[in-house]
């Protein structure tokens, strides 16, 4: 039974958002009890909705990012549409965005002039690059944040350099900005007064390069790119099975000597001097995973699941997006729930934060504009959006 009071109820946030970063911050907001009104473009709408139509005809990245939310359309280069804007914001605890640098300026909805009006409001900016610095105008996409930060350069191959398969400079974002907006909610509570803050893609995917980026101010070089391999630990890297392969990593020399006799059931490698430490097994790493490959190579991937589980070896199974979709661990913790959407009701997965007195809501995902009558109603306007206002300026 769930009986808490949810974390953020009470808390009404509006989002002026597009894409992934924004969004996932407000959607995080919203998970915790926020009520979170997303303003979009007329006709158009947040430009994720069109990313592609797989879910049931919706945008994979606006189904994951975007439940939970009012969705009103309104043009903010209308004088209506922006009538109706600054009174939401006027009734808001936060103000959250991520547009173009500049473009909430030429609107008069920067944080500066908010707050002046509104000394209690909690202004978060979402930008590429930050406020000031050669960058500052940049456009700033995932992909074009990984390579400016390194990230892009010690993923991959020794041969080829890639970027993650997630985005991972907008998700760092996004949980900063949620974060920070949290953080700004608590010292009002303390203070009396909001505040304006700034998280930028570039200085997340930084944060995320910190032990690459020590390495290289105090290591003098760049750590390189190994796969599913480790450049400081062996053996540390997918390997072969009968019908398949397995990740393990042996991170000290106690889980090398239960790897080779538990599992393998071969102790004669336990001492072996070009095996027996970390540093030996490093310099040695072709004939260390030449000898796990061999031994691995006689099991199949389930059974030598279990043989390293039961030896307390580090180790997983390389799944794809299928497995994970019916992966025991979803289903065993009862993750899954169903989220209400205009197409139909979808799946989606509980958020990470879990309350022991309190599930979080997976609210519906909102049609373009769905809230319009009631919200403008609140507000007591009578508007309609008109043209199509476009938030990069």
């Amino acid at each position: 039974m769930t009986t808490g009071e949810l974390p953020l109820a009470g808390t009404t946030v509006v989002a002026l958002e597009q894409a992934v970063a924004g969004p996932l911050a407000s959607r995080h907001l919203a998970d915790l009890g926020a009520r979170v009104i997303k303003i979009e473009r007329p006709g158009q709408g947040d430009f994720a909705r069109d990313y592609d139509a797989a879910v049931h005809g919706l945008s994979t990245h606006f189904a994951w990012l975007n439940r939970g939310k009012e969705s009103l359309a309104i043009d903010l280069k209308s004088d209506g549409g922006l009538r109706a804007a600054r009174e939401l914001i006027a009734r808001a605890d936060v103000f959250l965005h991520n547009t173009a640098p500049g473009a909430l300026e030429r609107l008069g909805l920067d944080g500066e002039t908010l707050r002046a009006a509104h000394p209690r409001l909690v202004v978060v900016n979402i930008s590429g690059y930050g406020t000031g610095g050669p960058r500052r105008d940049r456009k700033a996409y995932d992909m074009l944040v990984q390579a400016e930060t390194g990230m892009v350069a010690v993923t991959g191959t020794p041969e080829t350099p890639s970027k993650t398969g997630v985005p991972n400079a907008d998700i760092g974002a996004g949980l900063y900005a949620a974060m920070s907006a949290m953080s700004a909610l608590l010292r009002r509570e303390r203070t009396g007064a909001g505040g304006v803050v700034d998280v930028s893609m570039f200085d997340a995917a930084v944060e995320w390069m910190g032990h690459p980026l020590y390495m290289q101010l105090y290591g003098g070089a760049q750590i390189p790119r190994m796969g599913l391999s480790h450049a400081a630990i062996a053996p540390y890297d997918a390997y072969p099975t009968a019908d398949g392969q397995i990740l393990i990593g042996v991170q000290n020399d106690r889980g090398w000597r239960r790897l080779v006799t538990e599992v393998f059931g071969a102790p004669e490698h336990a001492e072996d001097p070009r095996f027996a430490t970390n540093v030996a097994r490093v310099r040695n790493r072709a004939e260390c995973d030449a000898l796990v490959a061999a031994c691995t190579a006689r099991f199949a991937t389930a059974e030598l699941d279990e043989r390293l589980a039961a030896a307390g070896i580090p180790a997983a199974q390389i799944n794809g997006t299928a497995e994970l979709a019916e992966h025991p661990q979803l289903a065993e913790r009862d993750r899954w729930r169903t989220v209400p959407t205009e197409a139909g009701e979808i799946r989606g997965v509980l958020p990470p934060m879990t309350f022991r007195d309190a599930e979080l809501p997976m609210g519906r995902i909102p049609a373009l504009g769905e809230h319009n009558a009631a919200i403008l109603a609140e507000l007591e306007l009578d508007d309609q959006p008109d043209g199509g206002g476009d938030f990069d300026g």
